[in-house]
């Protein structure tokens, strides 16, 4: 009986050891996830990665529009918002592998990390100038952020014995109709509206496929026409109906809301657009507000898009 009793305490006693061990293993492995070296990715075919996918407010679980298309080795990211070295440390994604960035407004929510892309990623290390394309207003603002650690980078770069090029962004000013095609990826920006700031959508070719990328508050028209024969759209959508809720709930600063609502495109509108240009799947990204059930943005997409609809989330990969 005693000894029974003693291998049932021995046994239990190697369980609580084991689930232990597990739980310092999982831990272990969340750390090392956070700081170990990350091998470029490499992606077969034309992949989209939603990397940011929420819009100007705050929110944990989403950060701020940031999206990558990647071809090869080589990764195109369009926007860089709040928290887009997390968000790419978050996706497996070297921040120095990003050649070019893109982008397709100069609202603030595309921009805030723009100094976190260009010097982290100096850290990991970038050897290179970071290339960055954008709408007229694009150098003046990476002007000044430049000058802004200018001094910083210099002692930096001098106590560490290293170069100054990768804390360096290599800008052009492009517009609509803008073309080129490096490593097997062709590059097209055209004009996607100015409500409230000039935009530009862009469309990347190969493999066969195009993906298309717009920003905030696209015109529906020229959105439309850009993206006609492409395999993917990728939009921001606004959940119109938390207007609507908010008003039966008598919300405060209501003006307020529905001034910010007329400048994002409604769930409904982008799904007409999507079927308008022809599109086999439309990626909804810059979710305004968050929403606290996908299906309800889904339900609202379907009403105007009938083909493969997906709601973005983190580090979600779309490969069509």
């Amino acid at each position: 009986m005693v000894a029974r009793l003693m291998i049932l305490v021995l046994g239990v006693v190697s369980l609580i050891a084991g689930v232990f061990l597990s739980c310092q293993m999982w831990r272990y492995r969340d750390l090392a996830e956070g700081i170990a070296w990350l091998e470029d990715r490499h992606f077969e075919r034309a992949t989209l990665i939603a990397v940011g996918t929420g819009g100007a407010a705050e929110n944990l679980r989403r950060l701020g529009p940031a999206t990558a298309i990647g071809v090869g080795t080589r990764i195109v990211l369009v926007d860089a918002g709040r928290g887009v070295a997390d968000a790419l440390r978050h996706c497996a994604i070297p921040i120095a592998q990003p050649d070019t960035l893109l982008l397709t407004s100069l609202l603030p929510e595309n921009t805030l990390g723009l100094d976190d892309l260009l010097l982290t990623g100096w850290n990991t290390p970038r050897a290179k100038p970071l290339r960055l394309l954008g709408p007229p207003g694009t150098r003046a603002r990476a002007e000044a952020i430049v000058a802004a650690y200018a001094a910083t980078v210099e002692s930096l770069a001098r106590a560490r014995g290293v170069a100054t090029d990768g804390a360096r962004l290599d800008v052009v000013e492009i517009g609509d109709g803008f073309v080129e095609t490096r490593d097997g990826m062709t590059l097209r920006a055209g004009a996607a509206g100015d409500v409230p700031l000039a935009s530009l959508a862009y469309r990347f070719e190969a493999n066969g496929r195009a993906l298309v990328v717009a920003g905030t508050n696209p015109d529906p028209d020229l959105l439309a026409a850009f993206a006609r024969g492409a395999t993917l759209l990728a939009a921001e959508g606004f959940y119109a109906e938390s207007i609507q809720m908010a008003e039966k709930a008598d919300a405060p600063d209501l003006d307020r809301l529905k001034r910010e609502a007329a400048l994002h495109l409604p769930m409904q509108k982008l799904g007409e657009i999507a079927t308008r240009a022809g599109v086999a799947a439309l990626v909804v990204t810059r979710l305004q507000p968050a929403p606290l059930f996908e299906a309800q943005y889904e339900t609202a997409v379907g009403t105007t898009f009938k083909g493969r609809a997906v709601i973005a989330d983190e580090c979600e990969e779309i490969a069509p």
